[in-house]
């Protein structure tokens, strides 16, 4: 009898890891889109190049401490975190489009979310090590101002991504 309860804990223990592992490891399907990006391993060569007094002067503190010294602005701070209006979405520091009313979607994370960029060569994806954690750091390519992160966790958007964007490093135009 005793053998036979050692086989079925040992079974169950097989049958549930991968779920343990997928739950503790944050692995979820969506993880694979990443393996097909490119994303970066440093930033260099964008076309718009300032001084730090430059943009702290066009920028003002807040944005100019998010979208050049890769800050984050308090969550559910946002100006855009509930704002639903057609337009496009632009970079604060270069005015470069960078993402559609169309794809953005309520995530509930305190922080506009898209599932997508207006274009793929709007925005450049750079590894992200900072703080002891593994993440994609999204920014816009002309300028490198940063943006936010983009995470794998989509809530069941196109694409399975959420672009988790900083409100403070965006502007936007309203669709005529």
């Amino acid at each position: 009898m005793r053998c036979g309860r050692s086989l079925i804990l040992y079974l169950f223990i097989l049958a549930t890891m991968p779920s343990f592992y997928a739950c503790y490891a944050k692995i979820s399907p969506a993880d694979t889109l990443f393996k097909k990006r490119t994303i970066q391993k440093k930033m260099t060569g964008f076309s718009v190049d300032k001084t730090d007094e430059q943009w702290m002067k066009q920028l003002g503190e807040e944005a100019f401490r998010v979208l050049r010294k890769k800050g984050t602005e308090p969550s559910f701070s946002s100006e855009y975190e509930t704002f639903w209006e057609p337009g496009i979405y632009v970079c604060k520091g270069c005015d470069a489009e960078l993402f559609s009313s169309n794809t953005k979607f309520d995530a509930g994370c305190g922080w506009p979310s898209f599932y997508q960029s207006i274009d793929k060569t709007k925005v450049r994806e750079i590894e992200d090590i900072s703080y002891n954690m593994s993440r994609v750091e999204v920014v816009c390519n002309a300028c490198g101002g940063h943006l936010g992160h983009v995470f794998s966790d989509g809530f069941g958007q196109p694409g399975g991504l959420r672009y988790c964007i900083n409100g403070v490093s965006l502007g936007f135009k309203k669709k005529e």
